[in-house]
């Protein structure tokens, strides 16, 4: 056995409590900091441990470090394949210090104890996300020595301290430095947690891009989650929250977000945030979506940003009062000047110009937040929702159906005009809480029915929030009519064409009702409820 491996001295009953680092390996894909905190660890009389491209650096910089394999007595192997992995390495990572018969073993040959392991893993993620990498290069970054010596170490924290993040270097070596290179127990526990959370995040990543490629509904579904900011409380003051994005994914709620002004974000917020932003995606032209309670309550489309402002407050200003109102063009001064008339809870648009920010600082609790994520949202993403135990998964209602797929079944066509204010409302009316009626006209919406147990009440409720005449809009519904009475309702109130999914055994009742008045009735052949 090489001389290197052999301890100054003999490994002694340890305690577990405060234990003096004697002995740190390190081994890093993220070489962020390391040649600092190595140089540190040094001037404190560390030995140092490294391995390949990171026993390079350190030399490089001035570390005296000690091979990895004048440490094992082992070469490198199998293209680096094969490293860590050995008794050497993990005798002293697993070494109970307090059991004497571990004491011996370590002893009678030769082995020493690592007190402190430094390990990040290759970057798995960074390459599965790229465009045009080949299997066989992502199989590659799947790391096996580092999470070894990561759960080694994390598991024997009583006696080995485990550091998986440049973000913890100064804490750990401030410590060693005030404590005369103690390290103390609550330290290592919390090193531990971070290192366990690390691990499965990782495989976790792994998990998700295997299961990816094999386009199935997973048998287990793993997830990592990373906690992005604590929230002031939930739905409820009561109520304790966080907002987590998914570990690995390439956009999330609020990537390349920022906040320019206003009170810290809310749970209800960032509910309110997603399903504005799921809504104001299904459109290209100047769009105004106001959501409330997770249900929008005025949408349009427009030439400009402002008028499309103004149509879709005049839906339900009373509604829309302390609402979300997002946009996907910049915000001028002259619509921020209108908006600040009203209470308004949060704005997200792409930008703002500097008349629009100075009018906005004027409403200092108002959130200004800017969008600037231009990458869309991966299709293959699901829909998640936690339920007592578990988890709901199911494929995100993303596709736009188009026109040529739908099926006009009464004698009269909808006209030009009343084709783009069906296909607009349909869109509308898949983001609206079921039974969902959305009525609309010249691209803006007039009523929301939202969320009610029957769907004739949703009809009612729609027509009833409408603040002008009907007479020429359209009406779209999130499944079929049961009934007649709901058209039937809508059409009283001037409504000249709706579109629906069909379906409804009574289909044929549903649509004599529109012959009968002379409007014409859309089939989707697709239903979009929202629950």
């Amino acid at each position: 056995m090489p001389e290197e491996t052999q301890n100054p001295t003999n490994v002694e009953v340890t305690q577990p409590g405060a234990v003096r680092i004697r002995t740190a390996l390190i081994s890093v894909s993220d070489k962020r900091g390391i040649v600092d905190f190595a140089k540190g660890l040094e001037e404190l009389g560390i030995r140092i441990i490294s391995t390949g491209g990171t026993k390079k650096e350190l030399e490089e910089n001035g570390v005296k470090v000690t091979g990895i394999s004048d440490y094992t007595g082992s070469p490198e192997i199998l293209g680096g394949r094969v490293k860590t992995l050995h008794p050497t390495v993990h005798a002293g990572l697993l070494g109970k210090l307090d059991e004497e018969d571990h004491i011996r073993q370590l002893n009678e040959n030769g082995l020493g104890s690592i007190d402190l392991v430094v390990v990040n893993l290759y970057p798995f993620q960074r390459y599965a996300n790229r465009r045009g990498v080949t299997d066989a290069e992502v199989l590659e970054q799947i790391d096996i020595g580092g999470p070894t010596m990561v759960r080694a170490s994390a598991k024997n924290y009583k006696f080995t301290g485990i550091v998986v993040s440049p973000e913890s270097y100064d804490a750990v070596l401030d410590e060693l430095n005030e404590e005369d290179c103690l390290l103390g127990l609550e330290t290592r526990e919390s090193l531990a947690v971070d290192a366990f959370n690390y691990t499965a995040q990782y495989e976790a990543a792994i998990s998700t891009w295997f299961n990816e490629r094999s386009g199935n509904v997973p048998d287990q579904f793993v997830r990592a989650y990373e906690k992005q900011i604590d929230l002031p409380y939930g739905e409820n003051p009561h109520q304790r929250a966080a907002y987590y994005a998914a570990v690995g994914n390439r956009t999330d709620l609020l990537s390349m977000v920022s906040q320019e002004q206003g009170k810290e974000l809310s749970y209800n917020n960032l509910l309110d945030l997603d399903a504005g932003r799921r809504l104001i995606e299904e459109f290209e032209l100047p769009t105004c979506v106001i959501l409330k309670h997770n249900n929008p309550c005025g949408i349009a489309i427009s030439a400009t940003l402002e008028d499309a402002y103004l149509k879709a407050l005049h839906t339900d200003p009373l509604s829309a009062f302390g609402g979300i109102y997002i946009y996907n063009r910049e915000v001028d001064g002259s619509l921020a000047a209108k908006m600040v008339e009203n209470f308004v809870e949060l704005v997200f648009a792409p930008g703002y110009t500097p008349e629009a920010l100075e009018i906005f600082s004027a409403k200092e609790n108002l959130r200004v937040l800017v969008n600037n994520e231009r990458r869309f949202w991966p299709v293959s993403d699901p829909d998640l929702r936690g339920v007592r135990g578990g988890l709901l998964l199911q494929d995100r209602d993303v596709d736009i159906d188009p026109r040529e797929a739908m099926q006009v079944v009464t004698q009269a066509h909808p006209t030009e005009k009343q084709w783009g204010d069906l296909l607009f409302t349909w869109r509308v009316c898949k983001h609206v809480k079921s039974n969902a009626i959305v009525i609309g006209n010249d691209l803006a919406t007039l009523g929301i029915g939202a969320g009610q147990m029957s769907r004739v009440d949703s009809v009612k409720l729609a027509v009833k929030k409408a603040r002008v005449e009907l007479a020429g809009a359209v009406l779209a519904g999130d499944a079929f009519f049961p009934f007649a009475d709901g058209p039937e309702y809508a059409i009283k109130a001037g409504v000249t064409a709706i579109i629906q999914p069909g379906g409804s055994k009574r289909d044929s009742e549903v649509v004599k009702a529109c012959d009968d008045a002379g409007i014409a009735m859309v089939f989707t052949g697709r239903r979009h409820f929202r629950h």
